[in-house]
């Protein structure tokens, strides 16, 4: 829909730019060429011969390509020659006009801007399947598009930067990702990134600028409404104005999930752990559990991370002492407020040398390490909590050696992942974490089962829906009125006694949730499923939902054969399959 008008747009900017220097060619060959019709040539046996208008055309085209056929088709007259003579000095001058406006027009912003936009079109309508737009390219949607292809999806992305685009068709993706140096809160752009097509499943805004990624949502849901949106909010007024778009929002607010994370983990040793490692962190290992104690914290910062931190704190009844440069702050969440910057004086006031756990979440990394060290000068056992803002300063902080690393643009990444791959992780978390009694062993059960199903192997979170689409084996399977248990999927196609390396986590069948389904349960059409299992694993898990061969293998133990001849004589000893080995 939207190539018609970008290509029309970089016709007219064409026809515009060369308009003059075309017209120019055009009256001075015209007149070259009446002027060689109409000038008398030759006297051939008593007669004037006159050149006729294709051979004048002739002449002009060769001599303008300096080709020098010589004079033909007879030769010219003195008359003729001097009025050649004329007419190819002009004719220089005038291609001279015409080439430099033709080098002109290639270093015209607006043409190469249509041209790019243009070519940008193309490359989406070419993207097969389904995939994501993602508004800003930034640390956070660097993280984010690697998780994507690693996922197997594709994505359209759209940033304000040239450069960050230029290094986008530089990287190796799984997928097709192109991308547009461009506005994304202006309308077109999103229409030319394929905002209504049925391809398209979600739109993210992760910009830097908060009303950006409002303005993008907003005119994401009236172009789209059915389309999902997700955007990164960090400020209270916006997330208001978001919550009322309607249809399928989702905000995320790196500190407000980080702040969950670190209660979850105070409250379930290992759910920090096992957070890290379902999203392929290199660092994250479900042999290590990190639970930040429960004694009293220095909190140093007091910004929307700070806040949010000690808001989580002071639920949990944890003494909270604040050191931050500003007055003017919400202390109602905190114990003691201590005026001025995180030094080793005020620090010392705020009675580090006896305290439990650290937090320094300023907006400064220099400042954030700063703190650490003078912190563990007083106290070396102090619980380190450090926010880094900046991803090239990764090794600064890995050097640090915390407990905890606070990223904002990877705890958000992170997040908008997993809403998009693996929605059904949340109230699977949420299950986890409710405070109820059996549920801290059930978490280190579903961790135990990992470690002995995936072990050491990349886990990827895959979700998927029994459809006609997706699960042609099964659908055909229940439109015959059998029943397809869970318990059954789950086994090697290649060898049914073995089971794949696969933990299901959810089953969603209509407004039904199921979470750590029993191996007994009869899949319907409809349901979708989420599990964690490795390449190899999900590879065999589709063959066998999408091959009856296989599927008939798993449910009977027996092969079915393909073959008509077989398929006949089987019929006839009223046997189902052949069983191999």
């Amino acid at each position: 829909m939207a190539t018609p008008v970008d290509l029309s747009r970089v016709i007219f900017i064409v026809m515009r730019e060369m308009r003059a220097p075309i017209m120019t060619l055009i009256i001075v060959y015209s007149v070259s060429i009446l002027g060689m019709v109409f000038i008398p040539g030759p006297e051939i046996d008593g007669k004037t011969i006159f050149m006729s208008i294709f051979h004048a055309f002739y002449f002009m085209t060769y001599t303008a390509t300096t080709t020098g056929f010589g004079e033909i088709p007879f030769e010219f007259s003195n008359a003729q020659r001097f009025w050649a003579i004329a007419c190819l000095y002009v004719s220089v001058v005038a291609w001279l006009y015409a080439i430099g406006s033709i080098l002109k027009l290639f270093q015209n912003p607006f043409f190469l801007r249509a041209v790019d936009e243009w070519r940008f079109t193309r490359s989406v309508r070419r993207v097969s399947g389904a995939y994501f737009i993602l508004c800003g390219f930034g640390d956070t949607g660097s993280v984010l598009l690697r998780g994507i292809s690693d996922a197997g999806w594709a994505a359209v992305v759209i940033d304000q930067d040239e450069e960050r685009i230029r290094a986008l068709k530089l990287r190796n993706y799984n997928a097709h990702m192109p991308g547009l140096q461009g506005d994304a809160t202006v309308p077109k752009h999103l229409l030319e990134a394929g905002l209504r097509s049925p391809n398209c499943k979600a739109v993210v805004a992760i910009t830097n600028n908060e009303e950006a990624n409002l303005k993008i949502s907003a005119m994401a849901r009236l172009l789209n409404p059915k389309v999902g949106i997700i955007t990164m909010s960090k400020v209270d007024v916006f997330e208001d104005t978001l919550a009322t778009l309607g249809g399928e929002v989702h905000i995320v607010d790196p500190f407000k999930t980080f702040a969950k994370v670190l209660a979850a983990s105070i409250n379930r040793p290992g759910f920090y752990a096992l957070n890290n490692w379902l999203v392929g962190d290199k660092k994250a290992s479900l042999e290590r559990f990190v639970q930040p104690p429960t004694g009293s914290w220095v909190v140093c910062g007091y910004g929307r991370m700070g806040y949010e931190v000690s808001r989580v704190l002071k639920k949990l009844k944890i003494k909270t002492t604040v050191i931050d440069p500003h007055q003017d702050r919400d202390r109602s969440h905190i114990d003691n407020y201590i005026v001025g910057r995180a030094t080793g004086k005020t620090l010392a006031e705020a009675g580090v040398e006896l305290a439990d756990g650290i937090l320094a979440g300023t907006d400064d990394d220099g400042h954030n390490l700063s703190i650490l060290l003078n912190a563990r000068f007083f106290n070396a056992d102090l619980f380190s909590i450090v926010r880094q803002n900046r991803h090239v300063n990764e090794i600064a902080f890995n050097a640090a050696n915390t407990d905890m690393i606070m990223q904002p643009s990877l705890v958000t990444a992170r997040r908008i992942l997993f809403l998009l791959i693996a929605p059904l992780l949340k109230p699977f978390f949420h299950y986890l974490l409710e405070d109820k009694p059996g549920r801290v062993e059930e978490m280190e059960e579903v961790i135990e089962s990992l470690k002995k199903t995936i072990g050491n192997k990349k886990p990827e979170l895959v979700t998927i829906e029994f459809n006609r689409e997706n699960s042609k084996a099964v659908m055909q399977w229940l439109d015959e009125g059998k029943k397809v248990f869970l318990k059954d999927l789950v086994r090697n196609p290649d060898n049914r006694d073995k089971m794949l390396s696969i933990v299901v986590f959810v089953i969603k069948s209509g407004e039904e949730v199921h979470i750590l389904p029993s191996p007994d349960y009869e899949i319907k059409e409809g349901d979708q499923l989420l599990y964690c299992g490795t390449h190899y694993a999900q590879r065999l898990f589709n063959a066998t939902i999408n091959n009856e061969y296989k599927l008939f293998y798993i449910q009977n133990g027996v092969f079915k054969p393909r073959g008509y001849i077989f398929q006949w004589y089987l019929k006839k000893t009223n046997r189902l399959g052949v069983k191999v080995g």
